[in-house]
């Protein structure tokens, strides 16, 4: 099966199968949408996107535009075949108005109108339409252009023609979100940027433009290149071992392309994607493509004698530096959950696995110098686990012998409701100190660190198990690191890093992200991750006093009175009971979720802000600049 497939022919209004109609979705937005805040907000663009990505998968799109509009609307529009707007042969309606108005009713459950689709079956634009204050379509199709209005879901009119298309198709949907239904009409224009740049790299030669009304801001994406150009930008800010390996196959309904190239870092970089839609959790398609790689490099090194003795290699020896993508399209996924992170079907796991080791033992034999370039970095994996192993014991019995099980300067709190506990991670003794005399005793927990945690971006597996305060740190947890990681395990439901308001803080911070994002992922992704956010300024005039957050907060009360004003340079200058009132009560606090909302360009902004490479860095520094809050 080929990506550019037309199917003109097949796509009317008997395409659209009707499944039951558009109930309940105002009533309980979050089954539909996930949450009714900010990546509720984003799901309603995503769900629109991925019609028109539909049509570009079916060969019948190539570009699509999707704009931010001052007054909170939101369109987008392509140059796809345009929605049916026939009669539909069962309903007795339009078919336009069958989409935007009637749950589970799309030509994603027709098998002629489209071979691949991502989205949610037909949930998605019907939905919008549900979610929305207003909406209009407009089609353009068989020479004309067709229109109709929706408020909150239901049709204002019947659907119209308003002009001459001029011989051009496709479709344009334009929505107000429902400020009744969502707590924010704010879209993140930075996390638009990152999906809609991966949507253009899995669908190479589509352009994707993102305008931002506002702020002027605009994106454009085409990759011609594909993935390879996907894997190279996923390894900016490494050093690459070789130039991307690339290999595809088609085989009736399923399409496959796989990317990989290896970089000398540490870390495992591994994407799976299965019809756009990110795979976070993985599924058959990862399974099959890693059994592969494992054997194959297993056979090469047996067959060329590169490794002395009858060992083998593990999976986490070969997947060591490694960068991949899985690009999959099938006709019929099987998703395991309604949030699509995992895949299920059986028979994909044995499609990748034999494509993958015809392809890529082939590579080896005709490429030599790249494949002992590879078995060189597996061979340094392998010794370095080793010592990582040896590491990982001596801390288990230090730890073991020194602290009970846990580390000696661990506050612990009484509470073992998990979702009651709170760990503190604070930097130094000092706001050790005043965070204990603060605390909850019950439920929040105090663990000091000692200064800057090792950057472990830069460093091996072995020196960060040997690193004392990290090894403290995963003994206060309790979950175990990496493949090791077991969630029955943690100890506190949330986990807090509470650092001072300046730039050392900062830092402090991101090293902390950092640990937890290569070795504890599945902390953030389960939402157990969090950054307290403690005052910058106490104003007091009297014997009032109001804690100041921002530096815009202080301009706005500063300037309507005379006020003292106390600047905060670390958490150590407040007494108890200013640090618990301020950022450790649960009532009066504010705490900000570490959130991972694209997991390869996390990887890649982690990659080049910790990392080796400088040049890249400084790129990024001298791009973002002026986006800095400094504390001067």
């Amino acid at each position: 099966m080929t990506q550019k497939q037309s199917q003109k022919q097949a796509y009317g209004a008997e395409s659209i199968k009707v499944l039951k109609g558009l109930e309940a979705v105002r009533k309980r937005p979050a089954m539909y949408i996930g949450s009714t805040g900010k990546e509720g907000l984003r799901h309603l663009i995503y769900e629109v996107v991925d019609n028109s990505i539909d049509e570009a998968l079916a060969g019948d799109c190539t570009r699509i535009e999707v704009t931010l509009h001052e007054d909170g609307s939101v369109s987008v529009k392509d140059d796809g075949r345009g929605i049916p707007v026939e009669t539909h042969p069962e309903i007795k309606k339009s078919a336009l108005e069958v989409v935007m108005t009637m749950l589970h009713a799309g030509g994603k459950f027709d098998k002629k109108a489209y071979l691949i689709s991502g989205g949610l079956h037909g949930v998605g634009v019907s939905v919008v339409n549900a979610l929305s204050e207003k909406l209009t379509a407009q089609v353009k199709r068989s020479g004309k252009v067709y229109e109709q209005s929706y408020k909150r879901g239901k049709p204002q009119s019947d659907v119209k023609v308003i002009g001459n298309s001029k011989g051009e198709t496709g479709t344009a949907i334009r929505f107000w979100p429902d400020p009744t239904i969502f707590s924010t009409i704010k879209y993140d224009f930075s996390t638009l940027v990152a999906r809609f740049r991966e949507l253009a790299f899995l669908n190479s030669g589509l352009t994707i433009v993102l305008k931002e009304e506002k702020t002027k801001k605009k994106e454009e994406f085409n990759f011609k290149g594909g993935i390879i150009e996907f894997i190279q930008y996923l390894n900016n800010g490494r050093k690459v071992l070789h130039k991307p390996i690339y290999f595809n196959k088609n085989d009736q309904d399923t399409g496959l392309e796989i990317a990989i190239q290896y970089n000398d870092s540490y870390n495992e970089n591994i994407h799976g994607f299965v019809n756009t839609i990110n795979t976070v959790e993985g599924g058959t398609h990862v399974v099959g493509f890693k059994t592969a790689l494992t054997r194959v490099i297993n056979d090469y090194v047996a067959k060329n004698n590169l490794l002395k003795g009858n060992g083998k290699f593990t999976g986490d020896d070969v997947r060591e530096g490694l960068a991949a993508i899985i690009n999959l399209k099938i006709r019929e996924p099987q998703f395991e959950g309604q949030t699509k992170t995992k895949l299920g079907n059986s028979e994909v796991k044995g499609f990748v696995d034999s494509t993958t080791t015809a392809a890529l033992g082939q590579f080896f034999e005709e490429n030599p110098t790249i494949a002992r370039r590879i078995v060189g970095k597996v061979v340094e994996a392998l010794k370095a686990r080793e010592a990582a192993k040896k590491a990982k014991e001596l801390v288990r019995r230090k730890g073991a012998l020194a602290f009970g099980n846990l580390p000696g300067k661990l506050a612990d709190c009484t509470s073992n409701n998990l979702e009651v506990s709170e760990l503190f991670i604070v930097e130094g003794d000092s706001a050790g100190g005043s965070a204990k005399q603060a605390r909850d005793k019950e439920s929040q927990a105090i663990l000091p660190l000692r200064g800057k945690i090792l950057n472990v971006e830069k460093a091996n597996p072995h020196k960060v198990f040997s690193s004392e305060e990290i090894s403290i740190l995963v003994s206060a947890i309790g979950t175990g690191v990496g493949e090791h990681f077991n969630s029955e395990k943690l100890r506190y439901g949330k986990i807090i890093i509470m650092c001072d308001a300046d730039v050392d803080g900062q830092h402090i911070k991101t090293l902390l992200l950092t640990f937890f994002f290569r070795f504890m992922p599945k902390l953030i992704e389960q939402g157990r991750v969090y950054a307290a956010v403690p005052p910058l300024y106490r104003i007091r005039k009297g014997k009032n006093s109001v804690y100041v957050y921002s530096d815009g907060e202080l301009k706005k009360i500063v300037g309507v009175s005379n006020a003292e004003v106390q600047r905060f340079k670390g958490l150590g200058e407040m007494n108890p009971d200013q640090l618990w009132e301020t950022t450790m009560h649960k009532g009066k606090r504010i705490l900000r979720k570490i959130t991972i909302e694209d997991a390869a360009e996390a990887d890649r902004i982690f990659s080049i802000l910790m990392g080796s490479e400088v040049g890249p860095r400084k790129k990024f520094i001298e791009e973002n600049a002026q986006f800095a809050v400094l504390d001067v």
